[in-house]
């Protein structure tokens, strides 16, 4: 036991001093400093001096020599780790929403706005693409659809998520207009970019499609039908009733297993979508319907085609690390 406080004491003082560095390299904030320094002292007095806490041991009834005041140490320890990772889960939220609301923001200001005022007046279906180096597709993509569906005047928008290549420049080139983040964050924060921008336009009607070329561009005159016809307010392009391009058996049985459920060829109708909380960075193809469900929206499932990708990488992740990840998001949307 003199041993176990004996180091428990040296690592105490390691701790403290290590904040203390810390701090005055501007590293951690004062409150943390105070924090640190408070717990290495208990543990400091616990290893010199134990009999100080005997009152708040007696007070739980934990009885020298019978092991229960080292699990009553354990326990305390443990409550006190709880209430620090409870802490720093706030901070990263905090964070992690901060940042997320700045690349928003920051793609927002880079759209071209200028373009997007000269568009002709009247009723219009707006096709975002999020879209990570994908110069490759991207254009091929923008200029396979239709410039006009049911009366409605598509209009593209293409979100670059940080890309490294020509991505912008093709979309652009092919008649899309184009926001840029400056920064990669996935294709769930790209998208509600693109989501916003559209909502912002005036868009009656909002699709998803893949800049990858693995959605016919030329169906989506069969996605928007239903709700153009007042039948739906939301529709999700279905690979299982329509045809899917296979390929590798491994690619098919792990990376796309959850994704032959769900694609991200949808629409849906705006003032519908502008209800929606959609809050995934990744693996997002689950969470408008998901959400979508929650407000009781009218769902339709279409027939589309789903082509293996033309050309380029494909940015999922590898067999059942994507899996997980993707159950995961589908899981968090439906608990919160």
């Amino acid at each position: 036991m003199v041993a176990l406080r004996v180091l428990g004491g040296l690592l105490a003082v390691a701790f403290v001093a290590w904040s203390a560095a810390r701090y005055r390299r501007r590293q951690i904030s004062r409150l943390s400093l105070l924090i640190s320094g408070a717990i290495g002292l208990g543990v400091i007095l616990l290893a010199v001096a134990p009999d100080l806490f005997n009152p708040v041991f007696e007070l739980f009834n934990f009885q020298p020599r019978s092991g229960r005041r080292l699990t009553a140490v354990l326990l305390f320890a443990v409550i006190v780790l709880a209430l620090l990772l409870f802490r720093l889960q706030a901070y990263v939220d905090q964070n992690e929403r901060s940042i997320r609301l700045l690349v928003e923001a920051l793609g927002a200001k880079e759209f071209d706005w200028d373009r997007a005022r000269a568009l002709p007046p009247g009723r219009r279906i707006v096709v975002v693409s999020p879209a990570f180096n994908e110069a490759g597709n991207v254009g091929e993509v923008i200029r396979a659809l239709p410039e006009e569906v049911e009366g409605h005047r598509v209009v593209p928008i293409v979100v670059d998520d940080g890309s490294t290549d020509g991505t912008a420049e093709e979309a652009r080139e092919a008649g899309a207009l184009v926001a840029r983040l400056p920064i990669r964050r996935g294709g769930g924060l790209a998208l509600r970019v693109g989501y916003d921008l559209a909502l912002a336009l005036g868009a009656d009607i909002v699709v998803s499609i893949d800049a990858d070329g693995q959605h016919l561009p030329e169906e989506l005159p069969t996605l928007v039908k239903p709700i153009v016809a007042g039948e739906a307010d939301h529709v999700n392009g279905s690979r299982m009733l329509g045809y899917y391009e296979g390929g590798p058996l491994i690619r098919n049985l792990g990376v796309h297993f959850f994704s032959w459920l769900v694609t991200g060829y949808r629409a849906t109708r705006a003032d519908v979508l502008r209800e929606l909380v959609l809050e995934q960075d990744q693996f997002w193809t689950s969470e408008v319907t998901i959400e979508a469900l929650r407000h009781r929206a009218r769902i339709v499932e279409v027939p589309v085609t789903f082509l293996t990708r033309r050309g380029g990488v494909s940015k999922k992740p590898k067999s059942l690390r994507y899996g997980w990840s993707f159950l995961k998001a589908i899981a968090k949307t439906w608990l919160r």
